[in-house]
């Protein structure tokens, strides 16, 4: 009876807790936009309240981000007063046209770009009805206005406006993201400007550091509305993208450093260039030297100056921003495996992404996978019909970031960094067999020689391996149903070292498994042949954490609900270092090391022996 009692009581507490987290995986709480009723906006200006933005005029020295203090004063303060930061500062309904023309359109169009409440940093506003806040601003090719709203943030009533604020040059170039090309010797820079092909030529200027330089051509891409498959990509959350621009720089020498600015050509023939780059060339494939890789999923993004963030769902993106940035001197590529930003049909969100990982991928190949959160709508081809990417269908995602894919909505590819080959999957397009994708991740592992690249790490969003993660647990699958159905066998046949996942929002190692078994007893020094391949779960990049399951799995070695990333550390053809480090502190919390020869690379194990032949 007690028995019977305790597998009750057990039974309930895993119940309770699986309502709470599959509401929290289905939607992650609302976007932080989602909570203004922007068809609900009543005008009521009034001389009684009124909004200034000091300076008027950002970036005089070229800056792409800068502070702004709004002053605030209203007669009739309450708790509930918030200010909306809007861009273009012209945001009544005249800007737009209501998608079905029997309605007429709301008297806000879109949605702020941020908003921060009143008191936030002064908490007898509702007193004295006097505040000040200090928010930051980056250039977003249009000017700024910042409104106070009354009411709250489900029934605002717009009570003032303030004075427009704007960039010296809300055209110029910003954000460059590198990435690998498809050759080795390839480099990629992709950026964002407001000009348009029929205003001026983009180029990147570049050339060894201390060398003579010379000039690439981009190409420019952009999208629009229509482009967009629901709300509220294509109705609130829209705005303008600018002019995605993308230069190839190739004939690369290997580990050489290289300069290169961002520039365009007007049509007067004045060069509109942004400050000076560096970056460090790939090395050779199979080239033995030290080699330093992140991954991480599910970042996000996060507000320096505390706005938007309304429901703290990305709390741990500026931490791993931070510790990254701190230590780019021992970083050489990273990988962010999906959910990227978060912005959920909010398009606003991915300029001020691109800002915050400015550091990093402007000086280091940025390589992202496509995520639930990029790409899932119904309708529209995703593997999963849901809403996740608030409508955006993959479209933002691939437009604003490059990757050696063949077809940009097939986001699966293969990158070779020195003795590493890295195959990435698309896991929100079918993967089983049969599929296309499946027979592209077998070619990625079939083609790579071991001997010249030892280290043969998979890529996915999604879980298609293990995890011990509340909601998996629930599902029964302990990871995406139907994931290790196809390709544990691949896994094990062409003998991948390490499978790395995000979705589930913490970090999770487990044993070299092969079939749900552990196939080698060590854990945290590996010599010879793993035997199986080492699942690792790496979603606390900064969204919302998730719970484990109350239990214990006989294969999970290590987890942590924490935020944090993971570090590979290759130092030749023998010696591999994994480390997980927790973004609080930059600390290393688990870590092995795998050493072997080649040998042991080509040594049977289960399900992975070639055919043999007793003639002599």
């Amino acid at each position: 009876m007690v028995q019977m009692i305790q597998a009750l009581g057990l039974t309930l507490l895993v119940g309770c807790l699986v309502l709470l987290t599959l509401e929290e995986v289905t939607s992650h709480g609302d976007h932080p936009f989602a909570k203004i009723g922007i068809h609900q906006v009543t005008f009521a200006l009034t001389d009684t309240a009124y909004v200034k933005a000091s300076p008027s005029i950002l970036g005089s020295k070229d800056q792409n981000s800068e502070w702004v203090t709004v002053y605030i004063s209203n007669l009739n303060p309450s708790i509930d007063d918030w200010i909306g930061v809007f861009s273009p500062a012209n945001f009544s309904d005249s800007t737009c046209l209501p998608e079905n023309s029997r309605f007429s359109p709301p008297y806000l169009c879109s949605a702020p770009i941020k908003y921060q409440y009143a008191n936030y940093s002064n908490p007898n506003y509702k007193v004295t009805g006097e505040a000040s806040l200090n928010l930051q601003l980056i250039n977003q090719r249009s000017d700024f206005a910042f409104a106070l709203f009354t009411g709250g943030l489900s029934t605002p009533t717009l009570v003032a406006v303030s004075n427009t604020v704007a960039f010296e040059n809300p055209n110029a170039p910003v954000y460059p993201r590198l990435a690998q090309g498809k050759m080795w010797d390839e480099m990629t820079v992709t950026w964002t400007s407001g000009y348009g092909i029929n205003e001026a030529e983009p180029f990147v200027e570049w050339g060894k550091i201390g060398g003579d330089q010379r000039r690439s051509p981009a190409g420019t891409l952009t999208f629009d509305r229509r482009s967009m498959c629901g709300s509220p990509a294509r109705t609130v959350g829209w705005r303008d993208p600018g002019y995605i621009h993308t230069s190839f720089l190739k004939d690369l020498w290997p580990n050489q450093v290289y300069t290169y600015k961002l520039g365009h050509k007007l049509l007067n023939g004045t060069i509109i260039s942004s400050r000076m780059y560096q970056f460090k060339s790939s090395p050779y494939p199979g080239q033995d030297s030290l080699q330093r890789v992140i991954i991480f999923g599910d970042m996000g993004k996060d507000e320096a100056d505390g706005s938007n963030e309304y429901n703290n769902f990305q709390p741990g993106s500026l931490n791993t921003t931070k510790q990254l940035i701190d230590d780019m001197e021992n970083i050489d590529i990273v990988f962010h495996i999906g959910d990227i930003c978060y912005a959920n049909g909010y398009l606003s969100q991915w300029d001020q992404f691109t800002s915050q990982i400015e550091p990093i991928a402007s000086v280091v190949p940025y390589m992202i996978a496509s995520g639930n959160h990029e790409r899932d709508w119904p309708n529209s081809g995703s593997f999963y019909e849901n809403n996740d990417s608030g409508g955006e269908c993959g479209v933002v995602a691939q437009t604003m970031f490059q990757v050696p894919t063949v077809n940009k909505d097939k986001f699966w590819y293969s990158t070779d960094y020195g003795i590493f080959r890295f195959c990435i999957a698309d896991s929100e397009h079918d993967w089983r067999e049969g599929t296309e994708q499946y027979n592209f991740i077998e070619q990625c592992f079939a083609s790579v020689d071991r001997q010249k690249q030892p280290w043969l790490i998979f890529i996915a969003h999604r879980v298609l391996g293990y995890s011990s993660s509340l909601f998996y647990v629930v599902e029964g699958s302990f990871g995406e149903p139907m994931g290790r159905d196809s390709l544990q066998k691949l896994w094990q046949k062409y003998k991948v070292d390490i499978a790395v996942y995000g979705h589930a929002h913490n970090y999770e190692r487990t044993c070299p498994l092969y079939e749900n078994i552990c196939m080698n007893d060590e854990k945290n020094h590996y010599k010879g042949s793993l035997n199986g391949t080492i699942h690792v779960v790496a979603g606390g990049g900064g969204a919302d954490l998730t719970p484990f399951a109350p239990f214990q799995t006989t294969w999970s070695i290590f987890r942590d609900y924490d935020y944090g990333f993971l570090k590979l550390t290759a130092f030749d053809h023998s010696t591999l270092l994994f480390e997980y480090k927790k973004s609080r502190d930059g600390k290393v919390y688990d870590s092995f090391t795998i050493s072997r020869d080649y040998r042991d690379i080509l040594a049977c194990t289960v399900d992975s022996c070639s055919s043999t032949t007793l003639a002599s």
